[in-house]
């Protein structure tokens, strides 16, 4: 069963609660010490903030059994983390996994795409749609489904995902369905040193294709359900580009939390423009080998906690440590579109660069666009490198819940805007699609460049060649 491992004080904490038995998570607490800065408070909540020589490392002496320590417990959490008392503190324990899972699914993608530098071709494939698929799609998506599953018990636990196991099913798949499962026994071989626990011997065939067949759910406008995009711009990743790995957690239809992993995120905003890729490509072909690293971080929120965080990944020689890692982070204060910078997608057939063009010279916008693979832009503009992103798909596409559901409500928490080119929220509520979608996308630093896009789309929208 996969749970943290014990750090200070362990209480275990019962997951299933809709008549299962019970499965517990260890949880890691701590009595409350003087008020904390907020730049000092970490994310997850489930990591002790104090130094192990502390007085506040007194647990709270959680039962099981009671359910009104399990309240005590929320209530406790949320105030270390600066939560809403109510509605975050129930989220507390499922962003805790989420961080921890996607942080192991970052350290499985880089292992794969430092192998696809002019080697092991194999390891990639295609979709119906032509764009690749590689190893590390279904590696994550496996990684993924079995953590959540085994931590919250499978019957609680739903998932819309990008990948199916269809191709790695067939006869002639031999030799991919064995990269698979060498990669995902590896990960979760690491699963203590990310304070989770693995499996008890390395997982077969069967089982990881079951892992990836049990993320088939449709979505929709009622009940709880995780999103993952297992590689989020895998044309990025096989040309050791941005990618993101993006996983969300939607309820009633509305994003409730969401962790973005951006493995080749530059500490250097003029590293992330697509034109500077070769910077990224040296430092993949020289990794560090020491504990300083200038690349990588994961970014998550909790819907209505007004704040969103970004931590470094755990490298190969560190261990995951909530405590000094995190901080966090906010939108950038520019208004004036003379001086933001606004992002679009690299490949011209995924968004009209002529028409963000025209928008971009009717607001004002003087700067070059940033373009960028994957969801990696809204962690841009989450973290204060670019204000502006704008997408206009071409006719007939319609965009999908996981490109999109981790990265609004980090925006969202960080202080930004997200909607459609109508001004209109996000509907998360009709499946896997983004049913009712104006136009586009839109996503910025704050209302008033917001308002300003909005406006120039409305102007600009009849005389174009969408």
């Amino acid at each position: 069963m996969a749970r943290l491992c014990p750090i200070y004080t362990s209480h275990a904490i019962p997951l299933k609660t809709e008549g299962q038995n019970s499965r517990s998570l260890s949880l890691l607490t701590a009595k409350p010490a003087p008020p904390t800065p907020p730049s000092a408070r970490v994310g997850g909540g489930l990591r002790c903030l104090f130094g192990p020589s502390s007085s506040a490392e007194r647990g709270l002496g959680l039962s099981q059994e009671d359910p009104s320590s399990l309240s005590e417990f929320s209530m406790q959490t949320a105030r270390l983390l600066g939560f809403p008392r109510v509605e975050e503190g129930e989220r507390s324990r499922e962003l805790d996994v989420a961080v921890r899972v996607v942080q192991m699914a970052c350290s499985l993608c880089q292992r794969v795409q430092s192998g696809l530098v002019g080697r092991h071709r194999e390891q990639i494939t295609s979709k119906d749609d032509d764009s690749p698929v590689t190893v590390a799609d279904w590696g994550v998506q496996a990684v993924v489904s079995w953590l959540l599953s085994e931590c919250f018990g499978n019957e609680n636990v739903s998932i819309v995902a990008e990948e199916d196991a269809y191709t790695l099913s067939r006869k002639d798949a031999t030799t991919l369905l064995e990269s698979v499962i060498s990669v995902v026994n590896e990960c979760l071989s690491e699963a203590p040193k990310y304070g989770l626990e693995g499996p008890s011997k390395p997982l077969g065939a069967q089982e990881i294709l079951d892992a990836i067949r049990n993320c088939n759910s449709t979505g929709g406008s009622k009940g709880k359900f995780w999103v993952l995009d297992p590689v989020d711009g895998t044309l990025g990743f096989v040309r050791g580009d941005q990618y993101a790995i993006a996983l969300a957690l939607i309820v009633d239809g509305e994003v409730v939390l969401g962790v973005l992993g951006c493995p080749n995120y530059p500490m250097r905003k003029e590293w992330l423009n697509y034109h500077q890729r070769y910077y990224r490509l040296m430092t993949m072909l020289s990794p560090p080998a020491h504990g300083s690293w200038h690349k990588g971080c994961v970014m998550y929120a909790c819907k209505g906690s007004g704040v969103a965080w970004m931590q470094p990944l755990v490298h190969d020689f560190a261990e995951f440590d909530w405590q000094s890692s995190s901080r966090i982070i906010r939108v950038s204060s520019i208004t004036d579109p003379a001086f933001a910078t606004f992002c679009e997608p690299v490949e011209k057939a995924n968004s009209s660069h002529s028409f963000t063009a025209g928008l971009a010279h009717s607001v004002g916008l003087r700067k070059q666009p940033l373009r960028v693979y994957s969801m990696v832009k809204y962690a841009a503009i989450a973290r204060g490198d670019a204000e502006i992103f704008m997408k206009f798909a071409r006719a007939g596409y319609k965009e999908k819940i996981w490109d999109h559901a981790a990265g609004l409500v980090i925006i969202q928490e960080a202080g930004g805007v997200v909607t459609d080119a109508r001004g209109c929220p996000l509907d998360f509520s009709k499946g896997i699609y983004l049913e009712g979608l104006d136009r586009g996308i839109i996503a910025c630093s704050g209302p008033l460049l917001h308002e300003k896009i909005i406006k120039a789309v409305d102007a600009s929208w009849d005389s174009s060649n969408l």
